[in-house]
């Protein structure tokens, strides 16, 4: 298995740390530093934003850890990039830009998401958009 560089979207993270399933073997496999998980400070805000909503308490309760505890764990996993803003506009929803971002200035070989907004453009400057099991296929077949 070569070593990748992903980037994983807010949604992919979130099922990664709070159930199981590809996401959460993406996160195990940057656990395990078989993968190298990069992210930036407004995806890690992002991310702090979502886990913190009421629907996901019970779920957090359940990991016996608290939302920030959540985020704190995700971003001593992955590498912090400080990614430039696309110069124009490129996805639908203005928030998936800055995974677009993020990836671009990682030099990331794979997007992980499951917003079909991103995943509707197949690939961005040759940076595959996958859902988590099919880049878990593509991660582990290298």
């Amino acid at each position: 298995m070569a070593h990748m560089r992903i980037v994983a979207d807010t949604n992919t993270a979130l099922s990664g740390l709070l159930w199981g399933g590809p996401p959460r073997r993406l996160i195990d496999l940057a656990r395990e530093r078989s993968l190298t998980l990069c992210t930036s400070i407004i995806l890690l805000a992002e991310l702090a934003e979502v886990i913190a909503r009421d629907k996901f308490v019970q779920r957090i309760q359940l990991a016996a850890l608290s939302a920030a505890d959540l985020v704190q764990d995700y971003r001593r996993l992955a590498h912090i990039i400080e990614p430039q803003p696309l110069p124009a506009p490129v996805s639908r929803d203005p928030d998936d830009d800055h995974v677009l971002a993020c990836a671009v200035a990682a030099r990331a070989d794979l997007i992980v998401t499951r917003d079909f907004d991103l995943l509707d453009l197949n690939a961005y400057q040759g940076i595959p958009l996958l859902a988590a099991a099919d880049a878990l296929r593509r991660i582990e077949a290298q």
